[in-house]
């Protein structure tokens, strides 16, 4: 029984540590883009 409170836990924490992973890397990629987007305004011309 314990065991399988245990396995639940560490499988429940492994699914939403990949999860948020993605979520992450997503956020990083969108505020790249938006400061891209800014530099390429601020340096036309």
């Amino acid at each position: 029984m314990v065991r399988k409170v245990i396995f639940s836990i560490a499988l429940t924490g492994m699914v939403l540590g990949m999860s948020a992973c993605k979520t992450v890397k997503g956020l990083g990629g969108d505020i790249q883009s938006v400061g891209q987007a800014g530099s390429d305004a601020i340096h036309k011309k």
